[in-house]
C-alpha cells in the first residue's frame, strides 16, 4: 500500500479495520469497507449511516468502475471518507474528486504539492459533479 495518504478532509482518518464487501455485509458493527471492481456499491446504501470509510479499489488505472461507485455513494448521501486506493495516478485526482473522492492512497506516492496543483488545474467543469461545483454552462446562464 502507499506510503502517502492524501486527504481533502479536515477530520482524522478512520482507524477502523477495512473489510471486504462480503465481510462487511455479514457484520453488524463494521465501520469501514473496501469495494473491488465489479462489486455493486448499492449494496452499501442501507448501511451508509454507520460507515466512516469506504475504500474503492483501482487495480489498474484504466479500470474506471470505481468512479461509478463513488458517484452512487455520494448521490445517495454518503458523508464519510471515500478513498481511492491502488493504481491512482496524478492525472486522475481532479476527476476522482469530481466524483466524490476525498481521500487517496496511491500505490506509488504522489507529492502533496503535485496533488494540490492537480486539484487546481481545472477550476471549471462541463458536467454535473458531486463535489459541489456548478457546470460552466450553468454559470453562463445564471443557474
Amino acid at each position: 500500500m502507499a506510503e502517502t495518504l492524501l486527504r481533502l478532509r479536515v477530520d482524522s482518518a478512520s482507524g477502523a479495520p477495512v473489510l471486504s464487501l462480503a465481510d462487511f455485509l455479514a457484520s453488524d458493527n463494521a465501520a469501514a469497507v473496501r469495494i473491488e471492481p465489479g462489486e455493486d456499491a448499492r449494496a452499501l446504501l442501507p448501511h451508509l449511516s454507520r460507515l466512516a470509510l469506504v475504500e474503492v479499489s483501482f487495480p489498474a488505472y484504466g479500470d474506471g468502475r470505481g468512479y461509478s461507485s463513488a458517484r452512487i455513494l455520494r448521490e445517495h448521501g454518503y458523508k464519510g471518507e471515500l478513498r481511492a486506493v491502488g493504481d491512482v495516478l496524478l492525472d486522475q485526482l481532479s476527476h476522482m474528486k469530481r466524483c466524490g473522492f476525498d481521500g487517496f492512497a496511491p500505490a506509488k506516492p504522489i507529492a502533496p504539492e503535485a496533488a494540490q496543483q492537480a486539484f487546481a488545474t481545472w477550476p471549471d467543469v462541463y458536467q454535473k459533479t458531486v463535489d459541489g461545483r456548478s457546470p460552466i454552462w450553468a454559470k453562463r446562464h445564471g443557474l
